[in-house]
């Protein structure tokens, strides 16, 4: 089913084309000539997006733009207009818009456009459908449509319904705990719940009997006894997370449970048997680990029947817009507001390393949610809480940050330290900088002379 599109201007030749480009890209478009013929056809047909124009005759697109959300706050709304100015557009994003084109239109940039929103826009509803219907620990809670995370669902798929060992290798806040939720709850072990273990939070001396459990006595204040975790596991699943940072003398009592599925608790001679499979996660290089005498090799080996190796957020970049819509869905639970991201925040976003990974990029949309005000997040938002260092400052203005400074200063002083700093890493060539930033040359070139920007 394609989407249906409403153009709202007062130009019938725009009109004429859009609906033409969008008509060729498979859409249904819809056409109105003002704000007023605009909301009659909202009300009374099913529309995905709007394509509104600022300047309209009687009520103008701010106001409709206003009205819309009012109405239909979950139709994704992009505004045109031949007379922007920075100000419109912050006014119109802070209004909900969730991108903003100025003419003369490049045609490309608005079916990019369209896209991008009816994509966050989907993925934001199905997100929202699937925390209603399945089970938090799913492999289809793994966020994200890259071939590298479709991969990953197949992996978990095959691996969960048997009892093989699983090490799960992946930096930090790359999602390990949730890919070993995901494989325990596919598993034949679901009906028991998953025990975990931090084992790089659990003191040296404390990691035995927190794993094996101790015996009424066994030592000062053991004034009972105790089941371990591996206990609490029978017939279950053990998550050692971050085994990379187990003692050796810890390493040999558990590569001997997985060899024989028995132990005994600190200060007892009983042997308890048990049935727990093991899955095990590190940030750490275990085979570097073991050169250097660290970890043991056949520990390792033991470990290491299946390896699921998670990727860097910034080798899934888009994945981002469905990881936002599935955080804001979160948040929205949590009672910390409707807001949503505008476009060019999403694009900022997306151009961000992530060295903490997505549970960086969670508490980014977390802080953004509690700390900007009104229900649109956009890039100049994105820009102040970002982590420290993603863009350097580069005027004497701007190394103060930009929270001495009202908002719509603030954005022309980003907007000027963020292409300046662009244009100097393409030596000036304006082609080649509009190019990798995603606007039109003619674009930037207005820019960098409102901007004062010297090549």
């Amino acid at each position: 089913m394609s989407s249906t599109i409403l153009i709202i201007d007062d130009e019938a030749p725009i009109r004429e084309v859009l609906s033409g480009i969008l008509s060729d890209e498979g859409f249904d478009p819809l056409c109105a000539a003002s704000a007023e013929e605009g909301l009659t056809i909202l009300a009374e047909h099913e529309v995905h997006l709007v394509l509104l124009d600022i300047w309209l005759p009687g009520m103008d697109g701010i106001a409709a733009l206003e009205k819309i959300k009012q109405d239909n706050n979950e139709v994704p709304v992009i505004m045109i207009s031949g007379h922007g100015s920075i100000e419109t557009a912050v006014q119109a994003t802070r209004l909900g818009a969730f991108d903003f084109i100025e003419k003369p239109l490049s045609y490309d940039k608005i079916v990019l456009a369209i896209n991008q929103g009816l994509r966050f826009s989907r993925l934001e509803q199905e997100n929202k459908l699937l925390r209603e219907t399945k089970p938090s620990g799913s492999a289809s809670a793994i966020i994200g449509d890259s071939a590298i995370v479709s991969h990953l669902r197949v992996q978990i798929e095959r691996v969960a319904p048997t009892d093989a060992s699983v090490l799960i290798l992946g930096g930090h806040g790359t999602g390990k705990e949730l890919v070993a939720q995901a494989i325990h709850s596919q598993s034949n072990r679901t009906k028991r719940p998953m025990i975990e273990v931090n084992c790089a939070a659990i003191p040296e001396e404390l990691i035995e009997s927190e794993l094996f459990g101790y015996e009424k006595g066994a030592f000062t204040g053991a004034d009972k006894a105790k089941k371990g975790k591996f206990d609490q596991a029978n017939g279950s699943t053990l998550f050692l997370d971050e085994i990379g940072d187990m003692s050796m003398k810890s390493q040999a009592k558990v590569l001997r449970i997985l060899q024989e599925q028995k132990f005994e608790r600190v200060g007892g001679a009983k042997t308890i048997e048990v049935d727990v499979r093991i899955l095990a996660a590190t940030n750490k290089n275990l085979e570097q680990e073991i050169e250097q005498g660290h970890f043991r090799a056949d520990l390792f080996y033991r470990l290491n029947v299946v390896p699921i190796q998670l990727p860097d957020l910034k080798d899934r970049l888009e994945d981002i817009p469905a990881l936002v819509a599935s955080f804001l869905e979160q948040f929205r639970s949590k009672g910390l507001g409707k807001k949503r991201f505008a476009g060019d925040a999403l694009s900022m976003l997306m151009q961000h390393p992530w060295p903490g990974n997505i549970r960086e990029l969670r508490n980014m949309v977390e802080r953004l949610m509690i700390m900007v005000p009104g229900d649109i997040i956009t890039a100049e938002d994105v820009a102040v809480f970002l982590t420290p260092g993603t863009f350097q400052p580069l005027t004497s203005s701007s190394e103060a940050g930009y929270s001495h400074l009202a908002f719509k200063d603030a954005r022309k002083q980003f907007e000027h330290d963020y292409l300046k700093k662009k244009l100097e890493e393409n030596e000036g060539n304006v082609s080649r900088t509009a190019q990798e930033i995603g606007i039109e040359r003619s674009h930037l070139h207005k820019k960098v002379k409102a901007l004062r920007i010297n090549i």
